[in-house]
């Protein structure tokens, strides 16, 4: 190589280093990190994705009731189904912290027997989710929500009871060589104890990137009834001898009586694009069925994250 070559190249190099070339490879963004991170699939309403992220997630649930449901001391007949049609929407200021909205919707109520069908909107929730530890180094991410639902909606399907409530949550997500770890435990407290029942929940999920688009997963929820209610909001609160999960409070006279509710989901999600997924999970009560409103449930969803 001739002398006067050297100095050129060197000049050169240095230039590109300072430039902010790459001389050999980039490290990927810290965003990558949580690249696979996808968002639970049962118990939407409480229940989310740890990592702030602007996103609006579509969900239809085909809801089976139990032939018979434990009320007055007795077994009810009941039967049916009910179907919810709901957005949630989500967006973020930043990694730390999102504005969340996450229950809204539309519910159809179709009983067998001892119930009227009837039809109409759900109440609105919405709050804030703050990340404390954001992690992308270890690709781990705890959270806390504090959201707001107000009595928006109609009484026809045991909504718009009370004076609202607020929910308070902690998530975690962990993910680790294809498989993601994630769960969340809160609580809800209504403002007025007599019309609605004070709840809390815990839900757990875990899944694996059998492929970059298809992931399996599995997810278990509990729920408990905490404090019973008085029964002066739904009618149906007199009588019932358990409480609603995660869409309905029906202010239980005597809902700890079957205070506790577990369901196992298991489904799937399917990556169609980077930001666009779809995901299905059929969902059974491992509790006596005709102690709550379960006997089987379909959740299917669609996120769209940008």
């Amino acid at each position: 190589m001739k002398p006067q070559i050297i100095p050129s190249l060197l000049v050169g190099l240095a230039g590109s280093a300072f430039a902010g070339a790459p001389l050999l490879t980039t490290p990927a963004p810290e965003a990558d990190a949580f690249a696979n991170a996808i968002t639970p699939i049962s118990n939407p309403t409480f229940q989310g994705n740890a990592l702030p992220q602007t996103n609006v997630h579509a969900i239809y649930m085909y809801h089976q009731l139990p032939n018979t449901i434990s009320a007055a001391g007795t077994q009810v007949d009941l039967g049916g189904d009910v179907n919810v049609f709901a957005v949630q929407l989500e967006y973020a200021f930043n990694e730390r912290i999102s504005l969340i909205a996450t229950k809204d919707g539309y519910v159809d109520m179709n009983p067998d027997q001892t119930l009227s069908d009837s039809d109409g909107f759900a109440n609105l929730a919405a709050g804030l989710k703050y990340a404390f530890i954001y992690d992308p180094v270890s690709q781990f991410v705890l959270s806390g929500s504090a959201v707001l639902e107000v009595p928006t909606g109609n009484r026809e399907v045991y909504q718009g009871y009370g004076d609202g409530a607020v929910n308070l949550i902690a998530s975690a997500l962990k993910l680790h060589n294809g498989w993601q770890f994630s769960g969340s435990v809160g609580t809800r407290l209504p403002f007025d104890g007599s019309e609605e029942s004070t709840t809390g929940f815990l839900s757990s999920h875990i899944s694996y990137h059998v492929t970059e688009k298809f992931i399996p997963l599995v997810e278990l929820n509990w729920f408990r009834v905490l404090s019973d209610g008085e029964g002066q909001g739904a009618s149906l609160g007199q009588v019932l001898e358990f409480d609603g999960l995660d869409l309905m409070n029906f202010g239980s006279v005597n809902g700890r009586e079957n205070k506790d509710t577990v369901t196992l989901a298991a489904g799937a999600r399917y990556k169609l694009t980077d930001r666009v997924n779809v995901g299905a999970a059929y969902e059974i009560p491992l509790t006596a069925e005709e102690d709550g409103l379960t006997a089987s449930r379909l959740t299917v969803d669609l996120v769209w994250t940008f």
